[in-house]
């Protein structure tokens, strides 16, 4: 393992005050291939069950890998693209599904999505509260996944994730070595949040 005196905290500098676990999440992808326990996973997946979901649906699915059964852990690795490889070292892939309709009605539903981002979003910070580093990758195969994966047809591939413990950036290729130094930045209040009409910033 390389040493882990170059771990990065991104720490988010905002300008109003927001809870710490919130502040402390990023996008890293320098993963360790250290075993991530199963009681922090299980936590993890809490936090995504206690999302919220149009009229309670929660639409959302989880299919998980850990190194545990390596040949079904090589499946989930293999419908990765090449620009993600990084992901294969962390000891937790995992493909997110949601169901297209509500289960009483069998009506579409717009807020699928929605709902499944929520959920992931709980899984982000529980990661972070848990010591881990998480994913999200939208740079997979998506029909190769769903046949792999034997994802069910009122069901849409969401994303993939990658979950593991933090490990130096110096393992990481030259481009995403780049990104992980630089600070994070987002778009000001202004350009987001608008007073009553569009246009009409917040502050």
């Amino acid at each position: 393992m390389s040493s882990r005196k170059n771990l990065i905290s991104k720490k988010a500098l905002t300008n109003f005050p927001i809870h710490e676990i919130i502040a402390k999440r990023w996008s890293a992808r320098a993963f360790s291939t250290k075993p991530v326990e199963k009681s922090k996973l299980l936590s993890i997946l809490e936090a995504a069950r206690w999302a919220p979901s149009s009229r309670n649906e929660q639409p959302w699915g989880y299919i998980i890998f850990t190194d545990a059964n390596r040949t079904e852990m090589d499946k989930a690795r293999s419908v990765l693209l090449e620009i993600n490889d990084y992901a294969k070292r962390a000891p937790i892939l995992i493909c997110a599904i949601t169901k297209k309709t509500y289960t009483d009605t069998a009506v579409y539903n717009r807020l699928h999505f929605h709902d499944l981002g929520a959920a992931n979003e709980n899984m982000f910070l529980e990661s972070f509260n848990q010591g881990l580093i998480m994913h999200e990758m939208g740079g997979f195969d998506r029909e190769k996944a769903r046949k792999v994966f034997e994802v069910p047809d009122d069901y849409e591939v969401g994303i993939m994730i990658a979950i593991g413990y933090q490990d130096s950036h110096e393992i990481l290729p030259e481009r995403f070595k780049e990104k992980a130094d630089l600070p994070r930045e987002r778009k000001p209040l202004s350009e987001i949040a608008f007073l009553e009409k569009i246009g009409n910033g917040i502050i």
